[in-house]
């Protein structure tokens, strides 16, 4: 599974991967974590607003922060 956080490196983006990070040890899944910043990778896939949450190329949020619950939700799905 690849999980990719879109975002700029603002204080949410980071928080975003954080809560990323600890949802995946949480669940004990194996996941590749990316951070995508470039701006035209953003958009390439279609999010207009950050921080963004995809899985294995999927966007399932952008433009709010996600909790650690609500991440691993997204990723059981």
């Amino acid at each position: 599974m690849k999980v990719q956080i879109l975002g700029s490196g603002c204080a949410k983006c980071k928080l975003l991967e954080d809560h990323a990070r600890e949802a995946i040890a949480e669940l004990g899944i194996e996941a590749e974590l990316v951070k995508i910043s470039a701006i035209e990778d953003i958009m390439r896939m279609g999010v207009m607003s950050t921080p963004a949450l995809a899985v294995d190329g999927v966007v399932k949020s952008s433009g709010r922060l996600l909790t650690k619950d609500q991440v691993a939700a997204l990723l059981t799905k």
